[in-house]
C-alpha cells in the first residue's frame, strides 16, 4: 500500500535490443518521473523481448504475472515505460483493474503540475488533447474529466462523436491562443535583437541543475528543486559579466529521452528562445552515471529542432558530488558546481571570453564631452581599458562590441 497522500504504482518495462545497463537507467528514470508526479513505486516488472507485443505491450505470460501482482499489491496505477498505442491501452485496461498510464501520460501529468504561465498551461493542455483524441475509444473517457461538458448534441450523434468534435474544437481554440502568445513573444525578441544584446540560453537534460545555475548567475527566482522538469516556462534575466557588460540569460525546459512527439511539437515555440541565442550553455549533470546518454539526447533534440549549429559551451555541473566514471569531452567546456561561488566567477569569465570571440575589437579616442557614448561603451560593449588623456581632453578606450550594434557604428569616427 502507498502512503496516504500518494498513489501506489506498479511500473512495467520491456527491454528490446538495448544493454541491461541502458534499460536499467530508463527504468530508474521512470521511477524518478513517478516520484515527481507524487506516486509511490510499489513494484516494477520487466520483460526481455525481440519486439513489443502489438496487442498488450508485454507477452501473455508476463501479463498474467502482472494481473497476479496487481491482485496482491492493489495499486492505484500501472505505468508502462513507453508510449502505448490506442489498442494496447484498450486491451490492457480491459485486463487490469487499476488505471493504466504510459510514459507519455506521466510526463504530461508532470508538465501540467509544473506549468506556471498561461502559455505553459495551454501547451500542456494541447499536448494532452492531441494524445487523448485517438485514444478516446479505448478509455471510455467522459469529457467532464477535461473540465468541460457538452451543451449541444445533434440528433443521432453518439457521445463519442460529440466528444471527438469537442476535443478538435478545443485544440483549434488553443492553437489560436498560442499563436497570439508566440507572436507577442516574437515582438519582444525583435526588440531585444534591435537592442543587440548578447543572448545566452541554458539547455540540458532535465534535473541537470540549469535553474540552480540560472538563479546563482542572475539572482532570479526560477523554481529550483531536485526534481525532473522543475522548470517549464522559459525565463530571461540579465547577467552581468566580469567587465560589467550585461548579457541576457534564458532558462529553458529540461530535455528528456523518448520525449513524446506531441510534446516536441507543443514545446517547439517554448524553445524558440533558444534559436535566438548567440551561445548555448549546455548544462550536464556530471554526477549522473548516465550523463553521456543525457548529452546525446540533448544533441539529438537540438538536431530535431534545427538548433545544433549554434555555438555551445558545455558546463559539467555537480562536480562536488563526484562520479568515478566521469570523463569530460570536447574543447569548449568547463567543470563546476552550481553551488560554488568561485565557480560562478570562472564560468562568467569563460562566458565573457566566448562573447569576445563573437565580437569585433575597437580602439577609440573619445572626447570627454561625448558622455552618452562613453556611458554606452560601459554598458553595451566589453570595455577592457578606458584612460583619460588630460592633454587631449579625451578618453582612449579599447574593447569588443557586437559588429551590428548601433554603438559600433557611432564609434567609427573615433577609431584610432
Amino acid at each position: 500500500m502507498a502512503a496516504a497522500n500518494k498513489e501506489g504504482v506498479i511500473l512495467v518495462g520491456c527491454q528490446l535490443d538495448e544493454s541491461d545497463e541502458r534499460f536499467q537507467f530508463s527504468m530508474d528514470e521512470l521511477v524518478s518521473l513517478t516520484e515527481t508526479a507524487q506516486g509511490e513505486v510499489l513494484a516494477s516488472i520487466a520483460q526481455k523481448r525481440e519486439r513489443i507485443h502489438p496487442a498488450t505491450y508485454i507477452g501473455k505470460g508476463k501479463l498474467i504475472e502482472l494481473v497476479q501482482l496487481e491482485e496482491m499489491l492493489q495499486p492505484d496505477i500501472i505505468i508502462f515505460n513507453d508510449e502505448l498505442s490506442p489498442s494496447q491501452l484498450r486491451n490492457l485496461s480491459n485486463e487490469l483493474k487499476s488505471r493504466v498510464l504510459d510514459r507519455t501520460q506521466l510526463i504530461l501529468d508532470i508538465f501540467s503540475q509544473r506549468a506556471r504561465s498561461k502559455e505553459g498551461k495551454l501547451q500542456v493542455e494541447l499536448a494532452q488533447l492531441q494524445y487523448l483524441l485517438p485514444r478516446l475509444i479505448g478509455q471510455g473517457i467522459v469529457l467532464s474529466r477535461l473540465g468541460g461538458g457538452i451543451g449541444t448534441r445533434g440528433p443521432g450523434e453518439t457521445k463519442l462523436e460529440v466528444d471527438r468534435r469537442h476535443i478538435r474544437r478545443k485544440i483549434n481554440e488553443i492553437k489560436l491562443q498560442l499563436k497570439a502568445i508566440v507572436e507577442h513573444r516574437e515582438r519582444y525578441r525583435e526588440r531585444r535583437k534591435r537592442n543587440h544584446v548578447f543572448q545566452i540560453a541554458l539547455i540540458g537534460y532535465t534535473n541537470a541543475g540549469k535553474s540552480t545555475l540560472f538563479n546563482r548567475l542572475s539572482a532570479a527566482d526560477s523554481y529550483e528543486e531536485n526534481q525532473l522538469f522543475a522548470t517549464l516556462d522559459p525565463m530571461t534575466r540579465k547577467l552581468q559579466l566580469p567587465s560589467g557588460y550585461t548579457a541576457l540569460l534564458t532558462d529553458t525546459v529540461g530535455f528528456i529521452q523518448d520525449l513524446p512527439t506531441t510534446l516536441i511539437a507543443a514545446f517547439r515555440s517554448t524553445l524558440e528562445e533558444v534559436k535566438e541565442a548567440d551561445l548555448l550553455l549546455h548544462v550536464v549533470d556530471a554526477s549522473n552515471p548516465d550523463y553521456e546518454n543525457h548529452e546525446r539526447t540533448v544533441q539529438k533534440l537540438l538536431q530535431d529542432l534545427k538548433m545544433d549549429s549554434l555555438p555551445q559551451l558545455t558546463v559539467y555541473n555537480k562536480m562536488d558530488i563526484g562520479n568515478p566514471q566521469f570523463v569530460p569531452i570536447g574543447k569548449d567546456r568547463i567543470e563546476i558546481s552550481a553551488l560554488n561561488e568561485k565557480d560562478h566567477t570562472l564560468l562568467k569569465q569563460k562566458l565573457e571570453a566566448a562573447a569576445i570571440q563573437m565580437m569585433k575589437p575597437y580602439q577609440v579616442l573619445i572626447p570627454q564631452t561625448a558622455g552618452k557614448l562613453l556611458a554606452a561603451l560601459k554598458s553595451d560593449s566589453i570595455l577592457q581599458e578606458l584612460v583619460f588623456l588630460e592633454e587631449k581632453e579625451a578618453y582612449i578606450g579599447q574593447g569588443y562590441i557586437l559588429a551590428n550594434h548601433p554603438v559600433a557604428g557611432a564609434l567609427q569616427q573615433y577609431q584610432q
